[in-house]
């Protein structure tokens, strides 16, 4: 078909591949090889003369579906799952980065990928400067000779910062730097970083693109050129994604818009009604019409997102209302169908030091939420009876 189909008709039908059986829904490829007719066949594949599979570390049918399915909905020529989140960061670093390279990170990171960076990336002797995800200036006072890579999330988690894509990639591009962004929160029926200019989009499979909270997963997308290499790391470093985590992965996809679509606006309710409580210092959430970034919020982002912050005067107080909620789920996942509640400072971001929790905006009194598909009105109510 020439025309061009709607992203939630690829979520669908897009990437699949199918066996002489002509399956209707995508077969699960349960296999650690595959056999080739001849030992000649066997050359011809691994030496890519022809296309096919050999091992699962390296492709998987049922895997590839699901990376030509993502990369679709990025917009991007190539996609590479991986087995988690935080694999998938680590093949954007190591792929493109060598001891004496020097990177620029947004200071709003979640927790595990701060704790990444300052842990292991650093002790490969690549160095890393912090910046405001907002500040475009302090991008640009933070560039050496050695910068080979922009990093960020956007929105940051969980404090809904947002960060213009198109002046970071035009600026990292003018100082030959990669820019790759963490997308999450939002997943590409929320944002598609590509198209602002971003070289790399990676995301945790695990959140909002499987949204039931059943398997881990990764993925990055971008140029075939960059994904390429990518692919050859991961395979290198065994970083494959399991068949069966990617089957179920092609079964949150097919749903994602709907639940997306959903999910923002219920967070916006909650987020407003939160608003309005005494009790809350300050509500973090980037699709609020008061939101300090609304016009680049609009300009590049289709939604608020379905993670929301918001303040309380302490860690007591905040513990209260997590230990109180009743239909609210006590956990650190995001994007699930069933909503979630946590506190940051001990949770998420427990690794950072405090003084690094505070640098990013992670206070004592911070709670996030991940807003689900419950019915809005039990969500509010069960926030209002922990409230009280």
């Amino acid at each position: 078909m020439t025309k061009k189909l709607h992203p939630q008709t690829l979520a669908i039908r897009g990437g699949k591949e199918e066996t002489q059986y002509r399956e209707h829904n995508q077969a699960l490829f349960m296999t650690s090889s595959f056999m080739w007719e001849s030992a000649a066949h066997a050359a011809d594949l691994f030496s890519k003369k022809v296309k096919g599979f050999t091992y699962t570390r390296t492709a998987n049918p049922t895997t590839a579906a699901f990376e030509k399915r993502l990369a679709q909905l990025e917009g991007a020529e190539r996609a590479v799952a991986t087995s988690s989140g935080m694999s998938a960061i680590q093949a954007a670093f190591f792929t493109f980065l060598q001891a004496g390279d020097h990177i620029v990170s947004g200071r709003g990171l979640f927790g595990t990928t701060a704790g990444f960076i300052d842990t292991v990336v650093r002790k490969f002797g690549i160095e890393v400067s912090y910046v405001s995800t907002t500040d475009i200036g302090e991008w640009q006072a933070a560039i050496r000779p050695n910068t080979k890579l922009f990093f960020l999330e956007t929105p940051s988690n969980p404090l809904g910062e947002v960060a213009d894509l198109r002046a970071l990639a035009d600026l990292a591009h003018r100082h030959g730097a990669l820019l790759a962004v963490d997308n999450s929160l939002m997943s590409p029926y929320g944002q598609r970083p590509l198209e602002q200019g971003a070289d790399i989009s990676v995301q945790s499979a695990t959140k909002a693109l499987d949204g039931h909270g059943r398997v881990a997963g990764g993925v990055l997308a971008g140029s075939e050129a960059l994904m390429a290499q990518v692919a050859v790391y991961c395979n290198s470093c065994g970083l494959a994604i399991s068949p069966f985590n990617s089957w179920e992965l092609l079964s949150g996809i097919e749903t994602l818009s709907l639940r997306m679509e959903k999910q923002f606006a219920q967070a916006l309710a909650v987020a407003q009604w939160l608003q309005t409580q005494p009790q809350v210092k300050a509500v973090y959430y980037s699709g609020l019409p008061e939101h300090p970034q609304r016009e680049l919020v609009e300009r590049q982002q289709n939604g608020g997102g379905i993670v929301i912050g918001f303040e309380l005067e302490d860690q007591a107080a905040a513990w209260k209302v997590i230990d109180s909620v009743e239909v609210f789920s006590r956990t650190a996942n995001l994007g699930d169908v069933r909503s979630t509640i946590t506190h940051p400072w001990t949770t998420t971001h427990a690794r950072m030091s405090p003084e690094d929790k505070l640098a990013a905006g992670i206070t004592q009194g911070l709670v996030r939420l991940s807003v689900g598909l419950e019915v809005v009105e039990d969500l509010i109510d069960d926030l209002k009876q922990a409230f009280a």
